[in-house]
């Protein structure tokens, strides 16, 4: 956590890239299901899935596709879009890196970015972009400040 709000509290630019790294569980899958009250059957039922035609269970995309609000949230990012592309299902216990790039910022701290998401056989199940602002300068002081403190 703390790397990714140090680049971010020097000043980020585009073609900034940050990985971070996650395995889904069962647990954080109930745990979504809870929260979201998405009770699709492909997320729990074996003879759904099976009519579905995937191997088994799949975690909600959203929840593989909340890893973004992880760098997000340590950028200091303030979202105004998110486009997803769905590409590959992701299965219990599938470990996923997603790969968070910084691809457009303009004068204002407008920014635009990327992600892309691999499990562990390196197939893309997932890819992101994104649009947003980056903190400026004060906003910068303090996550400075929150960094300082946390030391």
């Amino acid at each position: 956590m703390n790397d990714i709000r140090r680049r971010t509290v020097a000043g980020l630019n585009a073609g900034d890239t940050f990985t971070i790294t996650r395995t889904f569980t069962e647990k954080d899958v109930d745990a979504f299901t809870e929260v979201t009250r998405d009770h699709n059957p492909i997320h729990s039922s074996n003879p759904f899935v099976a009519l579905k035609g995937f191997n088994d269970r799949i975690c909600h995309g959203l929840l593989v596709g909340g890893m973004i609000t992880e760098v997000g949230g340590q950028i200091g990012w303030l979202a105004s879009g998110m486009n997803f592309r769905f590409k590959k299902p992701v299965y219990f216990n599938d470990t996923i890196t997603c790969r968070f790039t910084i691809t457009r910022v303009d004068e204002k701290n407008r920014a635009e970015a990327e992600a892309v998401f691999t499990n562990q056989h390196q197939e893309i199940v997932l890819e992101a972009s994104l649009f947003g602002v980056l903190p400026n300068a004060r906003e910068r002081q303090v996550l400075r400040d929150l960094l300082d403190r946390d030391a």
